[in-house]
């Protein structure tokens, strides 16, 4: 039978427009292409964890990547629980301030008059609001070369701990210049107990962590067991090792809770309420004071992917043996970023500026394959060369990335190591030089010399990038 001439016509046309729209590329949405990001980060190692993405306050994207545990391949999901770092932070600045507006405590009142057993000579002269906004002056703890080697496996409750750093001789006349320590928040930590009567761990339970209904947040310990808990590793070459063992009563209120992104999105949106504070103590919290730091975040502008435009963010980063976390809020629109990653050393902000790039549909650079595996520097060169030991020192001092992001260089006997603001301590290798490598990411340092002999700047080589770094310190 023969079919009508339009009838045929409709056929073909209407086959056309089928094959048409079937060979026309599908327009990818937004969590489309940020899963594909995460992906490529993941497949050249760049990142192992879990992410979630909010856009005008709702949930756009929420996966992980890669596994939770590598020896069980059990994968990240979006309620894989991961040791914060420094992120815990902020939670210890919204306990003080809650204590401060219920008339426990004052911010322009002085450690000693809270912790008598501190030395009356430092304890004196910071305030509370020294420590919330790292102007104190106290040396940071962790920044010390025995620190790991004396502490890590040896437990101590926070009087014990504190003599550790508090008879150190002050930095600065405290409230006149900024400098990141993780020892401020230790001695925050030790005047919530001591104001409430209760440990640091129930009074976050009580007045964060239950009231926001965040199910998946605790003070981790080692020896409980606890579900979904990721695992920490650190990069060996091309290849991840378990990360070196931390007793979680070291990083204290300065960096010992755990949480998932979900949980940590529950706490995002409660901060555009008056549930946990009130506007006016929301003020204190938010508005930095020197440097860009506020209450234990910091404040600064945002680039979106490699673009020069920036938002207005609040954020912070976070790291501890084998993890390290971010998580970044643009209140003007209320977007939230939170990536947390279980193998240290993941360049987070760079992620977190494209995934922003997406959002905001900017261009932006796509994670490149490493130019070398981490292995051949190690083989190659280090059995090539003789470590020049003696020179280390030449290298020792602080270098400041960016506005409130400086890498500490540190030596302990015969071995160097970098530190980034608010991140764990890491060995770095020579290759040649004056040039190191690290083997917990794919990145090196070269340490550079002025006119005068001095090395005055650093330049950290990473994802295809040069960043160069002035000494401060």
């Amino acid at each position: 039978m023969r079919l009508p001439k339009s009838i045929t016509t409709f056929f073909f046309l209407l086959c056309f427009t089928f094959a048409s729209c079937a060979q026309s590329p599908a327009v990818k949405s937004p969590a489309e292409k940020i899963r594909q990001l995460l992906d490529e980060y993941n497949r050249y190692k760049l990142f192992n964890g879990t992410a979630l993405v909010a856009k005008d306050g709702k949930v756009i994207f929420k996966n992980g990547v890669g596994y939770a545990n590598f020896e069980w391949e059990i994968r990240n999901t979006p309620d894989t629980r991961f040791r914060l770092g420094s992120i815990t932070k902020q939670f210890t600045a919204m306990l003080i301030l809650q204590l401060a507006e219920q008339g426990k405590l004052k911010l322009d009142g002085h450690i000693s008059d809270y912790l008598p057993y501190y030395p009356k000579a430092n304890g004196e002269r910071v305030t509370i609001y020294n420590l919330l906004t790292h102007t104190s002056g106290i040396p940071n703890y962790t920044a010390r070369p025995d620190f790991f080697s004396r502490f890590a496996r040896n437990p101590s409750t926070p009087k014990e701990f504190i003599p550790f750093f508090s008879e150190l001789p002050l930095e600065f006349t405290p409230g006149t210049d900024y400098k990141y320590s993780n020892s401020g928040y230790f001695v925050l930590g030790a005047i919530i107990e001591e104001v409430t009567g209760q440990s640091y761990a129930s009074v976050l339970q009580e007045r964060i962590f239950t009231p926001l209904h965040m199910l998946n947040t605790g003070y981790d310990k080692a020896a409980p067991i606890i579900k979904k808990r990721a695992a920490g590793y650190e990069r060996n070459g091309d290849s991840l090792i378990n990360a070196s063992y931390l007793d979680m009563d070291l990083p204290y209120a300065a960096g010992a809770m755990y949480s998932t992104v979900e949980d940590l999105y529950l706490w995002d949106q409660a901060l555009y309420t008056n549930q946990l504070l009130s506007a006016a103590g929301k003020t204190t919290y938010f508005t930095p004071f020197l440097k860009g730091y506020a209450c234990g975040w910091m404040r600064q502008p945002f680039s979106i992917g490699n673009t020069k435009d920036t938002l207005s963010s609040i954020s912070h980063d976070g790291g501890i043996n084998g993890f390290n976390t971010l998580i970044v809020r643009i209140p003007d629109s209320k977007d939230l970023v939170v990536l947390l990653n279980n193998t240290g050393g993941a360049p987070l902000r760079d992620i977190a500026k494209n995934i922003l790039a997406i959002l905001y549909n900017k261009p932006y650079t796509p994670p490149a394959k490493p130019t070398h595996s981490l292995s051949q520097p190690a083989a190659k060169t280090l059995a090539a060369i003789t470590p020049d030991t003696a020179a280390y020192r030449l290298y020792t001092g602080k270098y400041e990335l960016a506005p409130n992001v400086v890498m500490a260089i540190s030596t302990e006997g015969d071995h160097i190591y970098e530190q980034l603001t608010g991140q764990a301590r890491f060995e770095i290798f020579p290759s040649a030089p004056a040039e190191f490598f690290m083997k917990v990411v794919d990145a090196r340092i070269s340490f550079m010399k002025n006119e005068q002999g001095v090395v005055d700047q650093l330049v950290l080589h990473q994802n295809g990038r040069d960043i160069t770094a002035k000494r401060v310190e």
